[in-house]
């Protein structure tokens, strides 16, 4: 239940996972009543103060909404062994794992029911529930607890492990519900609180300010996060985030953590996306992404120079699906996407994002940066078949000098296992190129956009390169462009 990114983990929020060492220390905080009237003051330099009698009061839409946000819990089943789960009843994400793991015996080969523990939100009288798909991966029995004590079994609509977004329904009628907000108007510096279980203490509030908006996190999705201050723990997953009108602008889904626990960092799905999501899978069980076939990297300073981009900007296509749409529609290698259908790509997540939520069929028309000029491309959307998109990806003879690489050309059949034509192997790689990354065994495919083939070519068009120059390397399966500052 936990996902690995980042430098130490990104956790998913929402299961159960480990009881403090030592046990729950308790602290009784000195709490000063707010005063919402209280004016805002003028610093020296004119900006806005905030004075601390003006800080909100939460008590109003925790009273109004609280009602609506449930406790989820899922019964699994899990193969044992030897080597499997050791301690009976409880699985690695229960808070008393690791308590009773001191006490772990051998177990028989068989199975074991294991639990685990999340948060959801009410968005209709009728009983559908919004979470996150992790809460009820494998789950074969879920149950919801609300507020008032009522518990009901919940069948898993469709979850969607893209976004994480899972949809529950229980039977039930009249049921308090949330109000949705558009997470476009969501403003950096905001207050916005979170409503969740964590660690199975059902109905916690917490709250703190919107740190940054449309977040693309190193796991795989396309998911333009909220990032947020907001004290989230795992058992929090699914559970919503309210701006301060009462309105749930995003699903709380993971932390950034060195320990396991909170430290500063949560990331929430845009409630608009999850809608969505929602609408999908209760229509059809399913959901449907588009596709235009290209993998992208972010433009940097460096990078910009190198293709001669005014600012860093747009989403730099370092390889292109031979037989998929963009291919057809003539993109490139190369190429910087500027702006989809109208709106300006600054990042990799607004080309990735906005490309998964066309329909198969529709037209995306791309402006896109091509060797110094820009340019329209139409294409005809695809559709998704899998789990990639338009997302991140991620002694021979020398060109030593302003590189710093000593290359070879790949024989025939080097190049045929590699799935390439031309290109140089790096052998040996050394000042500017190994200070940008460049490794021995990458194999060079191009500079600035032009397909390398021979040492002589590299050679050349390092001379005539300016102060930075775009290595497009494949490495392993992978291809990238990587800046170098050349010597």
């Amino acid at each position: 239940m936990k996902r690995k990114a980042l430098a130490s983990s990104l956790i998913a929020a929402g299961i159960i996972s480990a009881v403090i060492a030592g046990g729950i220390k308790y602290y009784e905080p000195v709490i000063t009543p707010a005063r919402a009237e209280a004016p805002a003051t003028l610093n020296a330099k004119g900006a806005a103060a905030i004075a601390p009698e003006s800080l909100p009061n939460f008590t109003p839409l925790v009273h109004a909404y609280g009602p609506a946000v449930v406790n989820i819990s899922v019964t699994q089943t899990e193969k044992t062994g030897m080597n499997g789960p050791q301690v009976w009843g409880f699985s690695e994400n229960d808070p008393f794992y690791q308590f009773f793991r001191q006490f772990q015996i051998p177990m028989p080969q068989g199975e074991m029911p294991t639990h685990a523990l999340g948060s959801g939100f009410i968005v209709s009288e009728d009983g559908y529930i919004l979470t996150n798909a992790h809460v009820v991966r494998n789950a074969e029995e879920v149950t919801v607890k609300l507020t008032d004590k009522r518990e009901f079994k919940a069948k898993v609509v469709g979850t969607d492990p893209q976004t994480d977004v899972a949809v529950l329904k229980i039977d039930a009628s009249n049921l308090p519900i949330v109000k949705l907000g558009d997470s476009n108007n969501v403003q950096v510096g905001e207050w916005v609180v979170a409503i969740g279980s964590p660690y199975g203490f059902e109905n916690s509030v917490t709250a703190g300010i919107v740190s940054a908006k449309g977040r693309a996190l190193p796991d795989g999705t396309y998911v333009p996060f909220i990032q947020t201050d907001v004290p989230v723990n795992p058992g929090n997953s699914g559970g919503p985030l309210f701006n301060l009108k009462g309105e749930v602008i995003g699903i709380n889904s993971q932390i950034y953590t060195r320990t396991g626990g909170y430290q500063g960092l949560s990331f929430a799905i845009p409630i608009d996306l999850a809608s969505k999501i929602q609408g999908q899978l209760v229509r059809y069980g399913k959901v449907t992404r588009g596709r235009i076939g290209v993998t992208i990297q972010d433009v940097d300073q460096s990078l910009a120079e190198s293709f001669g981009l005014a600012k860093p900007t747009g989403a730099l296509v370092s390889s292109v699906d031979p037989d998929g749409p963009a291919a057809k529609a003539g993109i490139e290698t190369g190429d910087v996407i500027l702006k989809l259908n109208g709106k300006p790509v600054g990042r990799t997540i607004d080309l990735s994002a906005g490309v998964a939520d066309l329909k198969p069929g529709a037209t995306a028309n791309l402006d896109v940066w091509r060797k110094g000029s820009e340019r329209q491309v139409a294409v005809t959307v695809g559709k998704m078949p899998g789990a990639r998109l338009a997302a991140a990806g991620q002694s021979g003879q020398d060109e030593q000098g302003r590189l710093g690489v000593a290359v070879r050309p790949l024989s025939k059949d080097e190049q045929q296992a590699a799935g390439v034509k031309g290109g140089l192997v790096v052998e040996e790689s050394s000042g500017p190129a190994a200070k940008a990354g460049v490794q021995p065994g990458d194999i060079i495919l191009a500079l600035n956009s032009t397909p390398v083939k021979s040492v002589n070519e590299l050679r050349t068009m390092v001379e005539k390169a300016g102060k930075v120059a775009a290595l497009l390397v494949q490495r392993n399966d992978a291809k990238i462009f990587i800046p170098v500052e050349l010597g």
